[in-house]
């Protein structure tokens, strides 16, 4: 990993400012836990049977930002990116993917999620959640993204690790 070049939530904000910095903030560890590897490296699995790998990480959070924002928000109908049906475990079989492919999906889901957000009114703005079939507000959605990004980069610090020894951060 390179320097830490991440932005700090802010100490003192409103709701909405403090979860978007601390989505971003979440965003940019999962890329830098990432930053230096080879794709093979970052396909390298944690232990067998597993798929779970960064690589694998970075996938599965292209679905979540997909699932959450614009499944949600924009259209319910809308393919996940690596499954044609609800499947989250698809994206973990990165065997054949590369840096190139998955970041390629992560980041435009990324972009995708900020226009959404960045576009409602406020975070009382209601979206449908087709697989629980209800309404769920924005504000929901950014904490539930921001705890599967908490989860995830916990898994990406011992994926980090296990890769070259790299800790921290």
């Amino acid at each position: 990993m390179t320097a830490d070049h991440r932005i700090g939530p802010p100490l003192t904000g409103g709701e909405r400012e403090t979860l978007r910095a601390f989505l971003d903030y979440h965003r940019a560890t999962l890329a830098m836990k990432c930053e230096g590897l080879t794709d093979e490296e970052l396909r390298q699995r944690s232990m067998p049977p597993s798929t779970l790998s960064l690589l694998a990480l970075v996938r599965h959070m292209a679905e979540v930002e997909r699932a959450w924002f614009h499944r949600a928000f924009e259209d319910p109908d809308a393919p996940m990116v690596w499954s044609d049906e609800i499947d989250f475990q698809a994206a973990y079989d990165a065997s054949a993917s590369t840096r190139a492919e998955a970041f390629g999906a992560w980041e435009a889901e990324v972009e995708r999620s900020r226009r959404i957000e960045k576009a409602a009114d406020s975070l009382d703005t209601t979206g449908y959640q087709p697989r629980w079939d209800k309404e769920i507000s924005l504000r929901m959605v950014m904490v539930h993204v921001l705890l599967e990004y908490g989860r995830h980069n916990g898994h990406a610090d011992f994926l980090r690790e296990g890769v070259d020894g790299t800790t921290g951060a």
